[in-house]
């Protein structure tokens, strides 16, 4: 019978022992953190007497032996090793399978590691779970990691066993759905910052643009009109005038789509109508264009805070100053220019400051601890 049809009795939010098939690294730093949260922990080896590195309390028995003792069992093991369950699936009547595996590239089966494991043991109840947890998340306890865990199956009682287990760990438990979901949960491990690739994109092309404007201003025309070589400028000056448009490009970019989404908003006379795609895809990545707005202004910062060191501004006073003393000259102190400069760096600091304090609270680590009316007040 599959399991999406099959029957079976609640189950507890917590089993007296937990059974692990696998006994790698992600599998001994599971087993040591479900012990420290009180679960009796039993590992399926095919060694049993190998049993060295594993965690102090568990105990080690063949496969079938540990089977028996548990009624959740987590599959720590690849799918190219998952044939002798087959051999298993009597022990594994009514079982809670825990799948935990993910595969070397996208697509690489037909079906997911989950479904394929739910028709080797049709008789038990597959749940993907945990599959984007690291072994040092767990080791971790989840405070410099991610706590969250992606659940799905086609069966709502293991899941919400697999639910209680994730919580007890002190791990947050997402349920996606059905068993269908499971390749795209395992495809999640295998992408590289999928919502910076267009942040990322952008930034670089509009740092291209500018700097190759400022490069044709402030060096070429110099060179083709004046005959005079502005080459040294291009690795300080031109980038610290290029950074803090980038940044405040960016952060324009991080605020726009809200403003279009709003009159789209007010055009449709609704708020439920779903944006347009390009629109949807601009919001999400807001929090990244943001980010990166406030890396080209720290990188601002950075350059402007060497430009006294620099030799050509040593150059330049120690000229200043030579001239003064030989023609006897002094500069008139005008009050004027000392406010204008104070309120220029003054009001540079407190708009890098207000600009730090928006990306800190963008950390979901930060964001988590505010409710929904302080994050909108400092945003």
């Amino acid at each position: 019978m599959k399991p999406d049809t099959m029957t079976m009795t609640a189950l507890d939010s917590k089993q007296d022992t937990v059974c692990i098939f696998g006994t790698g690294d992600f599998g001994r730093s599971l087993g040591l953190r479900l012990l420290h949260a009180g679960y009796n922990v039993v590992y399926g080896s095919r060694n049993p007497k190998n049993s060295a590195l594993l965690p102090k309390g568990a105990k080690v028995m063949p496969h079938e032996e540990a089977s028996r003792t548990a009624r959740v069992i987590f599959v720590a093991i690849h799918r190219e090793n998952y044939d002798f369950l087959a051999s298993l699936s009597p022990a594994l009547e009514g079982k809670v399978l825990v799948d935990i595996s993910n595969n070397l590239k996208k697509h690489q089966y037909t079906e997911s590691n989950a479904e394929y494991l739910s028709m080797l043991v049709p008789g038990a109840l597959v749940v993907k779970a945990f599959n984007t947890i690291s072994a040092w998340s767990l080791q971790s306890g989840g405070l410099d990691a991610n706590r969250q865990v992606l659940i799905c199956g086609n069966h709502v009682d293991a899941k919400q066993v697999v639910v209680d287990i994730a919580h007890s760990l002190g791990l947050n438990a997402v349920d996606r759905g059905s068993l269908r979901v499971a390749s795209e949960l395992e495809d999640l491990p295998l992408q590289l910052f999928p919502l910076w690739r267009l942040p990322l994109r952008i930034s670089a092309g509009l740092l291209g643009a500018f700097f190759l404007y400022v490069l044709i201003r402030d060096v070429v025309y110099a060179r083709v009109v004046d005959n005079k070589d502005n080459s040294f400028r291009i690795m300080v000056s031109l980038a610290n005038k290029v950074f803090p448009m980038v940044a405040l490009v960016m952060l324009a970019l991080c605020y726009l789509p809200g403003i279009i989404a709003a009159f789209l908003q007010l055009y449709n006379g609704t708020k439920y109508r779903r944006f347009p795609d390009w629109l949807d895809h601009w919001m999400l990545c807001r929090k990244q264009l943001g980010l990166l707005a406030l890396a080209f202004a720290f990188l601002h910062v950075l350059y402007t805070l060497v430009i006294p060191i620099r030799y050509f501004v040593f150059y330049k006073r120690a000229n200043i100053y030579i001239s003064l003393i030989k023609e006897n000259k002094t500069y008139e102190f005008k009050e004027m220019w000392a406010w204008r400069s104070d309120a220029y760096l003054s009001t540079g600091m407190l708009g890098f400051a207000l600009f730090v304090l928006l990306g800190i609270t963008s950390l979901p680590s930060v964001s988590n601890s505010l409710n929904w009316r302080e994050f909108r007040f400092i945003q």
